[in-house]
């Protein structure tokens, strides 16, 4: 789980401690592409609308699987793996 976390937080992709409304998923994707959180919020519903059903499973798995701006925050930086000899 911590190498998915990790994927995420070098593509951005992290729930931002400011503006959350429930877990702070549509706040992160549009912190991610430039996008103030309503307007992202507003897109996910108009999704939801159009295709119906996938929306409802993909904000709790995001929710899951995005990490939260405070445990990026707290995590002391991990030191690289030593060299082989």
């Amino acid at each position: 789980m911590n190498d998915i976390h990790q994927s995420f937080v070098r593509q951005g992709l992290v729930r931002p401690r400011e503006g959350r409304v429930l877990g702070g998923v549509c706040a992160g994707l549009g912190r991610r592409f430039g996008i103030a959180p309503w307007p992202a919020r507003l897109l996910f519903v108009l999704l939801l609308l159009v295709i119906p059903g996938s929306q409802i499973l993909i904000y709790p798995i995001l929710w899951i699987l995005m990490p939260s701006e405070e445990q990026v925050m707290v995590r002391p930086p991990q030191d690289p793996p030593a060299a082989a000899a």
